[in-house]
């Protein structure tokens, strides 16, 4: 969200999920099978410092096979990588096309070109982790209830009201096409304490290679 995290509610993007919090450090043990899926679909997500997570997307004009089919690669990468949302511009497609899944078992929504229409008064702030800045947590505040009219794949209108954790995966997700980042949306000092982290990171990565 993705991808977040509240008293262990699955995480965002993972952006904003699964109960299996695809950002925290104490993981559970995967089967090795799963985990080489998890890798390789992360392999295809975009990583903070990309221009790409930081442009405005490009509005949708073609429904035909070939968005029906970059929604379903999204849908299985988002799901092998533990995520509960994914917006094209994490895979370096300027489109404003997001999918999403709140539960397990729940089916994959995809938007394209979503518009807020309405915000309920009452925010809440819950943690939040993203995909494109795995190892990092930060609180966001978001309006608890929004209203989004959008399409769905097959150009037909969809509209959707949502509260809760679906609130805010759809806002995160939304958010990445707008080129806005969960760091965008933070406190100053969790955001130097994030980039504090990434760069260890970073440093760890570059030590280990």
């Amino acid at each position: 969200m993705g991808e977040e995290q509240h008293e262990r509610e699955p995480e965002l993007d993972l952006g904003v999920e699964e109960p299996l919090d695809p950002e925290a450090d104490e993981q559970p043990r995967l089967d090795p099978e799963v985990e080489a899926r998890r890798l390789a679909a992360m392999s295809f997500v975009r990583r903070y410092g990309d221009p790409v997570l930081k442009s405005k997307a490009t509005p949708v004009d073609r429904f035909d096979d070939t968005l029906r089919g970059q929604v379903a690669r999204m849908a299985g990468i988002m799901s092998d990588a533990f995520g509960v949302g994914l917006a094209a511009p994490q895979l370096g497609i300027s489109q404003r096309l997001l999918v999403y899944r709140v539960g397990q078992e729940a089916p994959v929504i995809a938007l394209v070109n979503p518009e807020v229409e309405w915000t309920g008064e009452d925010e809440e702030g819950w943690e939040e982790g993203c995909l494109s800045i795995p190892g990092v947590q930060v609180d966001v505040d978001r309006p608890v209830h929004v209203r989004v009219r959008a399409r769905d794949e097959q150009g037909d209108e969809r509209l959707v009201e949502a509260s809760g954790l679906e609130a805010r995966v759809i806002q995160h997700e939304i958010d990445h096409l707008d080129g806005v980042l969960i760091l965008d949306r933070t406190s100053k000092e969790q955001r130097k304490e994030a980039i504090r982290t990434l760069r260890e990171m970073e440093n760890a990565d570059e030590e280990a290679a």
